[in-house]
């Protein structure tokens, strides 16, 4: 009986030690960003299929876990890179990414867990210099800033996404050229912006006379229209109405018919 009890007493302090000993490594806790896979060094090796989610998980101590965290993660990069004419240009550049959930095992496979350095990054820089190679200074820093940035987008995405990354956002943050040549594009987009509101003024002067012309052509064919319409006996004939009412007014006077001047009535009186 003492045995017995020695004996449950041997393999409960080893049962003890080993799960201090291998706990550690047998009982995995994840947290709500965090993905893992497993090695099996005796079996299958990398597990690249099976990601375990967040939570509470028991695996066999011989087995490795690696742990990935997939929340969004932020790179700033400075780099100086040439336009389409060879002007050394330095931009500012920032990239927003995170690990595709369940696609961290094939991401481990790859790149071993230092995905940043080399993939992210040296893509992000990739793109940016193939991409500004294809314009001048003055459109990268001007006119056509917003289209570079779409271009670097699509092209750095494309390339993560096709390794297991997903870009949240690039964005641009500053375009520092030599202080002569932005000196020089600036001046040449103020003069472009005066000679547009010059452009601006001589075009609403010429809509302007335009208006004028149209009117005085309009009040001239009506007066031609009116002047041919008066012909003498139209006028004749206005002029008698035109008497015949004035008549009836409630003052003295005498109508003498046919002694005016063109044979219209005469109205004589104190008035």
């Amino acid at each position: 009986m003492n045995n017995k009890k020695t004996v449950a007493i041997i393999v409960g302090v080893v049962a003890l030690m080993l799960l201090l000993i291998f706990g550690n490594r047998t009982f995995i806790i994840l947290k709500e960003t965090e993905r893992a896979i497993l090695f099996r060094p005796f079996s299958d090796g990398l597990s690249k299929d099976r990601v375990f989610a967040p939570g509470f998980h028991v695996i066999a101590p011989w087995n490795r876990v690696i742990k990935y965290e997939v929340s969004e993660q932020q790179r700033e990069e400075r780099m100086d890179v040439l336009d389409k004419s060879g002007l050394s240009i330095t931009m500012d550049v920032t990239v927003r990414f995170l690990p595709i959930p369940e696609k961290v095992g094939y991401l481990h496979e790859q790149f071993k867990g230092a995905y940043i350095n080399n993939l992210v990054v040296p893509e992000v820089r990739s793109s940016v210099r193939k991409v500004t190679g294809r314009f001048t200074a003055e459109e990268i820093y001007s006119t056509k800033r917003n289209e570079v940035e779409k271009a670097i987008i699509d092209e750095t995405g494309l390339v993560l996404t096709n390794n297991n990354i997903q870009m949240r956002a690039l964005l641009i943050r500053s375009i520092n050229l030599p202080d002569q040549i932005r000196t020089a594009i600036e001046n040449k987009l103020k003069q472009e912006q005066e000679a547009l509101a010059y452009q601006f003024k001589l075009q609403s002067a010429e809509s302007e006379a335009e208006k004028l012309r149209i009117e005085a052509e309009g009040k001239a064919r009506a007066n031609k229209i009116i002047n041919s319409s008066l012909t003498p006996e139209l006028l004749r004939m206005r002029g008698i109405e035109a008497t015949l009412e004035l008549s009836k007014s409630p003052n003295a006077k005498v109508v003498v018919v046919g002694s005016g001047k063109d044979g219209l009535p005469l109205i004589l009186g104190n008035n």
